[in-house]
């Protein structure tokens, strides 16, 4: 790693040797953005009932509350994990990661 790219943090000795992190800063990344989502399941219904939904609807899911959800990068199914609730927040623990198929990147 050579150039004015590389920013060098923190060095830690762990007997004889030792470790120094490396930060590469990649200007043309900083302006991709992903859309993610994680989708807790799905389910099919006719269009009426669609159009007749309204605040309180209740949508019933073909999961449960065990299951886990996908996570979706720019429509692409990239991680699986499950949903973690503390107090009024909602995260995502991601479990595994999915491979990518060929020919996306």
């Amino acid at each position: 790693m050579t150039g004015a790219n590389a920013k060098f943090f923190g060095s830690k000795s762990f007997g004889s040797q030792s470790q120094v992190a490396a930060v590469l800063t990649v200007p043309t990344l900083d302006k991709v953005t992903v859309d993610l989502m994680v989708v807790l399941g799905t389910t099919t219904m006719p269009i009426h009932q669609v159009l007749r939904l309204s605040r309180g609807a209740i949508i019933e899911l073909d999961a449960t509350e065990a299951d886990e959800v996908k996570v979706l990068a720019n429509n692409l199914p990239v991680a699986s994990g499950v949903v973690l609730v503390d107090r009024n927040r909602i995260a995502v623990e991601v479990k595994q990661m999915l491979p990518r198929t060929p020919g996306t990147r």
